[in-house]
């Protein structure tokens, strides 16, 4: 996860050399996918960009490659200061809404002094557990030759219940406490669902699937969805007198809902061969998986082409 702040102005130009390293990165072996998180609120102007690999060896050869060497050089003039980087091995798969806000931060542990950090952690656990919105967190040890900090890993559904938690007294006196053990930490937020519906893996989380097997996905579980909405609450609003604006609205809020709570996680079971990238690598499965897609999509038009008439 690499944390880079933009100079004011060169916004759209970052994108593009973001989007030139990302398609860089695809090329190297173990590559599994890419994201990019503008700046939230209260962040500045801090751009993070997330880049998952298969293993850590794959990984130390993209980051030490003469051709992101190069990206770098380019890239560097439209930062105001060097990017910062951590390294995290591992990890877990986290329930996560479009409010949820991630913070990362890396700690320079004084040396011999591990064991009372892990303890120091442990009481920061415990009092981010009664925390109001807190989600979870995951410590993340150095890897050796590529990462010498230790990254804690927090999640709170609202940037505002993080913000509570990052400026409470609470907090301010485990910072004292723990400066006994650290000599530097940096705090970064990521204010993002993390791919919103498209939830793979059992480590950490895994890429997102392409944009056309991500809109094949979802038109699969909105068209049958929209259609018994339609035939059903759609009716009993039109008897009501319901405006169209107003049923419209309704409608919208229903369908978003049985997809993002019913529907989605149901289809990304059925279809993780086809949609999670770590499985689907060979060309077999993507002709197979895309063309099981077509065939739900002709059996459910046949089905509310009877019921319809």
């Amino acid at each position: 996860m690499t944390s880079q702040k933009v100079r004011a102005g060169h916004a759209d130009e970052y994108q593009r050399w973001q989007n030139r390293t990302n398609e860089a990165a695809r090329e190297f072996d173990g590559f599994e996918g890419s994201e990019v998180y503008p700046p939230g609120a209260g962040s500045e102007n801090e751009w993070v960009a997330v880049f998952r690999f298969s293993g850590i060896d794959y990984l130390t050869a993209w980051l030490e490659s003469d051709r992101r060497q190069q990206l770098l050089a380019e890239g560097r003039r439209l930062f105001e200061e060097d990017p910062t980087q951590e390294v995290l091995r591992g990890g877990t798969t986290a329930e996560q809404t479009p409010e949820t806000v991630t913070a990362v931060i890396s700690h320079q542990v004084k040396p011999g002094r591990e064991e009372g950090f892990l303890r120091w952690q442990e009481k920061v656990l415990k009092a981010q557990e009664k925390s109001p919105g807190f989600m979870g967190s995951e410590l993340f040890k150095p890897v050796e030759g590529v990462e010498e900090r230790w990254v804690a890993v927090f999640r709170f559904d609202s940037r505002e219940h993080l913000e509570e938690w990052l400026e409470s007294d609470a907090r301010s006196r485990l910072l004292e406490e723990g400066r006994a053990y650290f000599a530097s930490y940096d705090v970064r937020k990521v204010g993002s669902a993390f791919s919103g519906w498209f939830r793979f893996g059992k480590g950490a989380q895994d890429a997102a699937p392409p944009n056309w097997k991500q809109a094949m996905s979802v038109i699969l579980a909105l068209y049958p969805t929209v259609m018994v909405l339609n035939l059903t609450v759609g009716y009993e609003l039109d008897d009501l007198k319901v405006p169209g604006y107003i049923g419209l609205f309704i409608g919208n809020v229903l369908s978003v809902s049985i997809l993002t709570w019913v529907l989605m996680p149901l289809v990304n079971k059925a279809l993780g061969f086809w949609l999670a990238p770590s499985r689907a690598r060979s060309l077999r499965v993507h002709v197979a998986g895309a063309a099981a897609v077509v065939l739900c999509y002709l059996l459910i038009i046949v089905v509310f082409g009877l019921t319809t008439h």
